[in-house]
């Protein structure tokens, strides 16, 4: 009935087949997943947990949520979760309310250096209810693990985070764990990026290790736009519980729940192994095509499912190149890249990943290509014109089976 809206979806849908997406942080959702989020889960009001709901009528609803937390606690090896934080940043809301008090000094990776906003930046809640120290990557891009303890050890923090949203190698989280027992500091693993990875076993699992584990479910797990949080302590998950309701949220989102749980069992599969396998395999092909071509790269190269072009010594800004590359067909995002000239909204870099380009089914060979159309474009070597068909070409022959709006017939 509401063409209006009925076509925007349209026309993203055919946007998103008819382009190369390489942001690390999107995926594309299985048509059960769409389902579950679009389902009459939606009309019920479910404030509280399993079992102890301030609603009538939830008990098919505490069947979904009670599905969807066991799953998680399987497929991660956890003891206890919580499915119901609508995204990543109210997530990271609920550990800080849980775990501190306000003014308590947090330690994150700085935004410039690959961090998340959540994770101490002066602008959001993290850096104006709490005291954020942040720590940042040396100038080659890496993480000194040695100056992080030394750093932790002068300024005490009571949380220190590890995660990130733009570093390329492996995250080292038992040097992180001996780092925050130097000064008895929770430790928070943000893995929303790599949860896929670690699904996959192609990055290592900070359970065990990590006080609270925290993950969104829509990048690497190919969920739904939710969140969950995960600890084996028992009190923790207690006080986690409390925080996010009544803490922080009201009723949750039962039908996101209900696609999150579907995510879980998919990554379940043989086939998800594989997938994130393939992730690691396409970043580092993709890399190396880009070095090949007189492309630099933070760090040099990359462990996980992204990278970040430094422009600095083509005198290029990151949002003239991503403006470049969507007009061609490939879709990427501007990114800061170690101590960078440009303010946030500019960038001297371009972060591009592997995560959802996998989805489609490509692997090394179309890999191989799609570096040669971004180096060629960035070094003015290719016609934008001439690389969009060729681009075109490539998607119809890999397509994103979201034809969820397309099923009205069935």
């Amino acid at each position: 009935m509401d063409t209006q809206i009925f076509d925007l979806i349209t026309k993203e849908e055919k946007r998103q087949g008819e382009t190369i997406d390489l942001i690390p942080s999107e995926n594309y959702c299985s048509r059960q997943v769409l389902r579950a989020v679009g389902s009459v889960l939606s009309n019920k009001y479910a404030e509280g947990y399993p079992g102890k709901r301030y609603y009538q009528g939830n008990a098919v609803v505490d069947e979904v949520e009670r599905i969807a937390k066991e799953r998680v606690c399987e497929l991660f090896g956890v003891k206890f979760a919580n499915v119901q934080p609508y995204s990543g940043s109210p997530a990271n809301a609920t550990v800080y309310f849980a775990l501190l008090s306000p003014g308590d000094k947090i330690m994150g990776l700085a935004l410039f250096s690959g961090g998340h906003l959540t994770h101490g930046h002066p602008v959001t809640f993290s850096g104006k209810y709490f005291k954020p120290v942040q720590y940042s990557v040396e100038e080659s891009g890496w993480i000194d693990y040695e100056k992080l303890g030394r750093l932790v050890l002068l300024e005490k923090p009571k949380l220190l985070i590890a995660g990130t949203t733009s570093y390329p190698r492996i995250l080292d989280f038992k040097k992180f764990r001996k780092i925050a027992d130097s000064v008895g500091a929770y430790l928070l693993a943000d893995i929303s990026h790599i949860a896929g990875l670690i699904i996959a076993g192609v990055h290592p699992s900070p359970v065990g290790l990590a006080d609270v584990i925290m993950t969104t479910t829509h990048k690497t797990l190919r969920g739904p736009r939710g969140a969950i949080l995960m600890t084996d302590n028992l009190e923790i998950a207690q006080k986690i519980d409390r925080a996010v309701f009544p803490g922080l949220q009201g009723g949750p989102h039962e039908n996101t729940i209900a696609a999150v749980a579907v995510a879980l069992a998919e990554a379940t599969r043989p086939e998800f192994k594989a997938y994130g396998q393939q992730i690691v395999k396409n970043a580092k092909v993709l890399a190396q095509t880009l070095i090949n071509n007189s492309i630099d790269l933070v760090t040099g190269g990359t462990d996980n499912h992204l990278m970040v072009i430094d422009l600095r010594k083509l005198n290029l800004t990151g949002k003239e190149v991503a403006e470049k590359l969507e007009s061609a067909g490939i879709i990427t995002n501007k990114n800061s890249v170690p101590n960078d000239p440009q303010p946030p909204a500019i960038t001297s870099g371009i972060r591009i990943g592997t995560p959802a380009v996998t989805t489609r089914g490509m692997k090394e060979k179309e890999m191989k290509r799609i570096g040669e159309w971004v180096s060629g474009l960035i070094l003015e070597k290719l016609e934008t014109e001439k690389v969009r068909k060729e681009v075109k070409e490539l998607c119809k022959r890999f397509p994103t089976s979201l034809s969820f709006w397309n099923e009205r017939s069935e």
